[in-house]
């Protein structure tokens, strides 16, 4: 373990994360591992290659994919499924896949790095969630105490924001850095870590699934109603290129919030399983916290503000900007489906 700039850092460090992120942004040679998981960087004719998380955030680009959402436009989702959670990163930025649902902090650090990338639409909103084991009510219970998350993640940046809310530093914890959803989720059920920042749906499982769980913050205490969690970031060559694909699957997220919003038992029904390792009780009661909002336009300014806090934990060396977001791509596909846009129940204007 080291110290720099005045934070902690554990074993896994943000030095090694940062790494494996500018060597994809500046498409060098991937590991065999993750190499191997892919054919060629971008498919024929309007198969559109895309990572994922695994939170609600996600639900959809899940039901997108299931349904087939696309399709009625040309357009065939294909998801390349990565080992890890910072792999996600890794591979977009090395420009493997085209699209990615992924958490606005992740992105962040491609941006800074200088990888050809873009926030187009947005994913999911709220459902970041600190849990805590017996004992522990307040930011102060948590001094000395093991704390499971994500690098890079929004999952990191929430309990930073947490602690220095309540004048601590990640120095106070011992942070613990974990590898996917479910490892994250099972560390903090049987006992081996005191506290963790998760996703929905997984959250609310831990808190069910451990007694004496408590919810010390769902980030709208902080962060206000809605704030954004992940959004949906293109690489510029696919702009470029094929915007009407671009389009196709914002629109196909904008179809995939409607019908969860009409009906999320189905949603659960087409994504507990496949995506959700969780159980289904626990994705009924988590549903709500988290849900699909692809306009996310009013975000904007509360992912450039989240910069600092990836700055101050030594992610990224500038803060990012305008230029980090295109909405036109959105804009364009609200204005050819204005009757799909206006069934949302949840979206900027």
């Amino acid at each position: 373990m080291c110290e720099r700039n005045g934070h902690f850092y554990a074993n896994f460090s943000r030095r090694n994360f940062l790494k494996t992120t500018a060597a994809g942004a500046a498409m060098v040679a991937l590991p065999p591992h993750l190499a191997g998981l892919v054919g060629e960087a971008h498919a024929a004719g309007t198969t559109i290659k895309a990572t994922h998380g695994t939170g609600f955030c996600n639900m959809g680009i899940f039901l997108a994919k299931e349904r087939g959402l696309a399709t009625a436009d040309g357009v065939d989702l294909e998801f390349v499924i990565t080992p890890s959670n910072a792999e996600i990163t890794t591979m977009f930025g090395a420009g493997l896949v085209d699209i990615s649902m992924i958490p606005y902090s992740n992105f962040m650090t491609l941006y800074d790095a200088g990888a050809p990338v873009k926030i187009v639409a947005g994913g999911g909103v709220q459902g970041c969630i600190i849990v805590a084991g017996e004992g522990i009510k307040t930011a102060e219970d948590l001094r000395g105490k093991t704390f499971g998350t994500f690098q890079a993640d929004t999952l990191e940046v929430l309990p930073y924001d947490y602690l220095k809310a309540a004048g601590m530093t990640f120095a106070d914890v011992d942070i613990r850095y974990m590898n996917t959803s479910p490892e994250l989720a099972q560390a903090f059920m049987v006992g081996a870590i005191d506290a963790i920042c998760h996703i929905e749906p997984y959250a609310t499982q831990c808190v069910q699934s451990r007694e004496g769980a408590t919810v010390l913050s769902d980030g709208t205490d902080l962060y206000g109603p809605g704030y954004s969690d992940c959004v949906l970031a293109a690489r510029t060559p696919l702009l470029e290129s094929n915007p009407d694909a671009v389009k196709a699957i914002i629109k196909a997220l904008m179809q995939a919030q409607a019908q969860a919003e009409a009906d999320i038992e189905a949603a659960l029904t087409d994504t507990v399983g496949t995506y959700y390792k969780t159980t289904m009780e626990a994705a009924r009661n988590a549903s709500a916290k988290q849900p699909i909002v692809v306009d996310q336009r009013n975000q904007t300014q509360f992912i450039i503000d989240r910069g600092l806090s990836m700055k101050e934990l030594g992610y990224v060396q500038n803060l990012p900007d305008q230029g980090a977001f295109d909405w036109s791509f959105l804009e364009a596909a609200i204005a050819e489906n204005p009757d799909l846009y206006a069934s949302l129940q949840r979206k900027s204007a």
